[in-house]
């Protein structure tokens, strides 16, 4: 575990329907809930077509998903005080899908998407059940200690 938690954060909305809900500071406090060390981010909000664009040309998949982490120094070996680099990128229109059809607020689901791109930032994966099965109960203690429910419990309709 690297020593500080300073954190450089950029919040962009070239898709700006969140903008007022999901303020800089309410994301900023959900990002260093995940962190382990230094981190130089930027969490982009993009309508479905950018998110589509993005997710066909970096990972071959036609269609807008819910969030992507774009992690500049994936796999390289830092230094205690090197701060992680990457872009998380939310889909405002599958965000706010997902968490309609989940019956959860904008908010939680937020919540949830990017600390979920944080921890891939910071090289957590979920390509095999035991690497999901400790990434999602990392998540759902970090967002425990948030005040949010645990995403990978059904809600009751």
């Amino acid at each position: 575990m690297r020593a500080k938690n300073k954190l450089s954060l950029s919040v962009q909305y070239p898709d700006a329907r969140l903008q007022n809900e999901l303020t800089r500071p309410t994301i900023r406090r959900w990002v260093k809930a995940a962190l382990l060390g230094p981190a130089e981010l930027t969490v982009r909000f993009v309508d479905a077509a950018e998110g589509q664009a993005l997710n066909r040309d970096y990972r071959e998949k036609d269609y807008a998903t819910n969030v992507l982490t774009f992690a500049y120094n994936e796999g390289e070996e830092l230094a205690d005080d090197e701060p992680v680099r990457a872009d998380i990128i939310l889909c405002t229109d599958v965000l706010q899908r997902e968490a309609l059809e989940q019956g959860k607020t904008v908010a939680e689901h937020a919540a949830h998407l990017i600390v979920h791109g944080v921890l891939h930032a910071q090289g957590y994966d979920h390509i095999d059940d035991n690497e999901a099965t400790e990434m999602e109960l990392f998540e759902t203690d970090i967002l425990e200690t948030l005040g949010f429910a645990d995403p990978y419990k059904a809600n009751p309709a």
